[in-house]
């Protein structure tokens, strides 16, 4: 949005308000969204009639038109559970955003996350656009963007370890290789260890730069980090929709599981899960196939039968790309058709907190 400084822009606008760089980034955003589901539909299509065209994947299409309906319904439900988490992580993020249009917001990001060939950077794009529109600055954008991004990194990365050492430690039950449970604890030790030092490094190396995009985005880096710390270390509530995010997926996978007939060890779950997503970073429409193999080839690696994880991956894939998929396609519809109107920041958390004592104290001095 253009600051007060720069030339105005109402001159290039429409009878419906609308400037020509918004109509040109919402046709944009609207044919990325439109083009990536359709790829995943053919991609899908294609997944499908492999399956049923290959002798050797019979028994996994035998298996998921077994599954119990019942099953895949609670799969679904936990999938809608985990958006909505990822609603409140957004507005914990973005705290002055009122709730409904925010939540818009994080449902467009999700449909864009798992749509868009942009290895993951679709959903923050669509984001920063959307609350750029609005009037949200740009460096605000920016440093809220990134805190969003490190805060679900961060429970990601505290899952990996904890998982990783519980089950090397026989805490939980699971094949106790070091290879499948220490390195995995302790990578993800050491990720959460230079997670809380960044920002003395990134300011160490920022002291010794001139003045210049780089020096700008090492302290921008620092801020980013410590303002990411201070919301997973600070006790609130809201807290809980960063880790149900993560938390709620991984049970649509436990769901499928137990539709398949076999439910593996919790732990091995979670962590053949979050070893198998780090090819999400390949840019692939739903990373249908590469996420779907490097998932099921962590799952043998830990002693699962490959057609039972198979057909519970497939099943969860579909799940987990559809469900937030249709939900923010809808979002970003209600969201394009708005585009202009103005909205009306929330207070802050400090400031919601002085109102609501400023309330008690009236209603106390009115009962004396």
């Amino acid at each position: 949005m253009a600051s007060s400084q720069e030339t105005p822009i109402a001159d290039v606008s429409g009878a419906d308000g609308l400037t020509v760089a918004d109509r040109d980034q919402a046709a944009q955003a609207g044919r990325n969204l439109r083009n990536g589901l359709i790829s995943l539909v053919v991609l899908l299509v294609l997944v499908v009639g492999l399956g049923l065209a290959v002798p050797g994947l019979r028994g996994v299409a035998d298996t998921v038109t077994d599954m119990p309906i019942g099953l895949i319904a609670v799969a679904v439900g936990l999938e809608i559970l985990s958006c909505l988490a990822y609603v409140v992580a957004f507005l914990q993020v973005f705290e002055r955003a009122p709730i409904r249009w925010g939540a818009r917001v994080a449902l467009s990001e999700l449909a864009f996350g798992t749509a868009v060939s942009l290895g993951g950077a679709g959903s923050l794009a669509v984001g920063a656009w959307l609350l750029r529109e609005r009037g949200v600055p740009t460096a605000r954008i920016a440093e809220r963007s990134a805190v969003l991004f490190l805060l679900t990194s961060a429970v990601n990365v505290i899952t990996l370890a904890f998982a990783g050492f519980a089950l090397w430690l026989g805490v939980l039950p699971g094949p106790r290789s070091p290879l499948l449970s220490l390195v995995p604890g302790l990578v993800g030790i050491g990720v959460f260890a230079f997670f809380l030092t960044l920002p003395r490094i990134s300011e160490h190396y920022a002291r010794r730069r001139p003045q210049g995009r780089l020096r700008v985005l090492l302290i921008g880096t620092a801020d980013s980090v410590r303002a990411t710390r201070k919301l997973l270390f600070t006790p609130d509530w809201r807290l809980l929709g960063a880790f149900g995010f993560l938390w709620f997926d991984i049970a649509v996978l436990w769901a499928c599981f137990d539709a398949a007939g076999h439910v593996p060890p919790l732990v091995v779950i979670v962590l053949a899960y979050q070893i198998g997503y780090l090819s999400n970073l390949i840019p692939v429409p739903g990373n249908i196939g590469v996420l779907d193999g490097s998932v099921v080839g962590m799952f043998v690696l830990y002693g699962v039968s490959a057609t039972t994880a198979t057909a519970a991956t497939v099943v969860y894939h579909a799940i987990a790309l559809w469900v937030p998929a249709m939900w923010g396609t809808i979002a970003f519809i209600i969201l394009r058709r708005t585009i202009n109107r103005p909205i009306t920041p929330r207070p802050s958390r400090a400031e919601r907190r002085r109102l609501r004592a400023d309330r008690r104290a009236e209603r106390s001095g009115r009962a004396r």
